[in-house]
């Protein structure tokens, strides 16, 4: 291991401090110059330097908190479009908050023209540090020359996500696993960094104790029990170490603090986006004067089966004559309004009520149809363990997801997010559902048509 990567974590630190401590003097600046004696309350000496220095090191920490939930700070492992917007959209957060803190303080109404002429400069700040970062990133870290050992699956979708980000990334060689072993070790030691993708658990396990023994970097594609071991408890049997795997789901404690911020959220969504429902509505069925919801049996917890709500955002009987249909790019079954809502995400509100109604979460893995889930299952049994909580308007697979991954990936998402379950990660991804909804990719269809009665297909399109 080379000195800088020694120091990797300490030098993205130093620069992610170097951002931090920018935008809080932007703040700083104008809390001084435009707030501080702009009400009587503060004139009177309610803020003098103990008091500004609490105030910058709440701004400091609430832009710590954001920018971490967003992953603003994944320089090198993030394109750098990612880390400006992140950044950028931890900082709208911050100074909103910010902005209703100075209010709530000073108990009155201030002009917020200076938090948004130090947004937009702020904004620049970032872009500057984004582009100085990575290429400072880019010096000390080149891609690292790798090797890919893989099993039947041939890992052509790894391969490809991968050497997107050349800048990263460079996979040199590839070798299948069932060759020499002592082959395998050879080409390994060639190689800055091992990739293990789909090979038998035998073979995986020698090889990963090679790299150990070599201090090879290792790159693995996890199986569903790694993922289900990574949710293990640790204990110990005297002196033997054991993993204990609950295999339950959540526990009562979990069920009901979850269930009471489902009712508590879902009522604070709905009052606050009535209005945008009912101009939904009413441009729906003013477009062709058909239905305005459109309801579909899905599964959720233990396999119960309930009626979804959606805003229809296709033409009436849209699977009158092909049967079950995934939406594709360009889906001519789409409306012109249903491309609209279905972009921003306004198709999905409706299910609130079902979250409200207690068939759905709003964090959790999203419902399947019956019918596909039956087919999803016949490639990938272990389907169904995604039955083990209940259905959730947003979750891991959508947040961490695009529209092409594919459906054994998002079944390894939804089973990280149950086997990892707690609070604070429900509400981490609510907080980065907001991230989600401007990115394009993640809510388009799959490239092409299929149909249940023609072709197997292993997970319905996040519709």
């Amino acid at each position: 291991m080379n000195n800088a990567e020694k120091f990797k974590r300490l030098i993205m630190f130093m620069t992610s401090l170097v951002l931090i401590c920018a935008l809080t003097l932007c703040y700083s600046f104008v809390w001084i110059k435009y707030y501080n004696k702009s009400s009587p309350h503060f004139a009177a000496g309610m803020f003098y330097l103990k008091g500004n220095v609490l105030l910058y090191g709440v701004y400091a920490l609430m832009f710590m908190l954001f920018s971490r939930i967003y992953k603003g700070y994944r320089i090198g492992f993030l394109k750098l479009t990612d880390i400006v917007y992140s950044q950028c959209l931890s900082l709208v957060c911050v100074n909103v908050i910010t902005y209703f803190q100075i209010c709530l303080i000073a108990r009155l109404m201030f002009n917020p023209l200076p938090i948004v002429i130090m947004t937009v400069v702020q904004a620049f700040v970032i872009c500057v540090w984004a582009v100085l970062s990575n290429r400072l990133f880019s010096k000390l870290y080149p891609p690292k020359k790798m090797v890919i050992v893989y099993g039947s699956r041939l890992a052509v979708s790894l391969v490809e996500k991968m050497c997107a980000r050349d800048d990263r990334f460079c996979i040199c060689r590839s070798i299948r696993a069932d060759e020499d072993f002592e082959e395998i070790k050879r080409v390994i030691m060639e190689y800055e960094a091992v990739i293990i993708c789909d090979i038998p658990g035998q073979r995986r396990n020698d090889i990963l104790k090679f790299c150990f023994a070599n201090s090879k970097r290792t790159y693995i594609t996890p199986k569903i029990s790694d993922i289900i071991i990574r949710g293990a408890e640790d204990m110990n049997m005297f002196d033997t170490p054991l993993l204990l795997c609950r295999n339950s789901g959540l526990n009562a404690e979990q069920a009901a603090i979850k269930r009471f911020m489902d009712i508590i959220l879902s009522l604070i969504a709905l009052v606050v986006l009535s209005p945008f429902m009912l101009i939904t509505a009413a441009a729906i069925k003013l477009y062709d004067h058909g239905p305005v919801f459109y309801t579909q049996d899905r599964l959720t917890v233990g396999g119960r089966i309930f009626k979804v709500y959606k805003f229809r955002s296709m033409i009436v009987d849209a699977e009158k004559n092909s049967g079950a249909r995934l939406a594709s790019q360009n889906d001519n079954r789409i409306t012109p309004i249903g491309r609209i809502i279905r972009k921003i995400r306004f198709d999905e509100l409706p299910q609130l009520i079902n979250i409200l109604k207690g068939d759905m979460s709003i964090v959790g893995p999203r419902p399947e149809r019956p019918e596909l889930a039956a087919i999803s299952e016949e490639s990938m049994p272990e389907f169904s363990y995604r039955l083990k909580v209940k259905a959730g308007l947003t979750g891991y697979a959508q947040v961490m997801g695009k529209y092409n991954t594919t459906p054994y990936d998002k079944l390894k998402l939804d089973l990280a997010y149950i086997e990892n379950y707690s609070l604070m990660l429900d509400i981490k991804l609510i907080l980065m559902t907001v991230k989600i909804l401007f990115v394009p990719e993640s809510t388009e269809g799959v490239k092409e048509v299929k149909t249940v009665n023609a072709e197997k297909e292993k997970e319905s399109a996040n519709k």
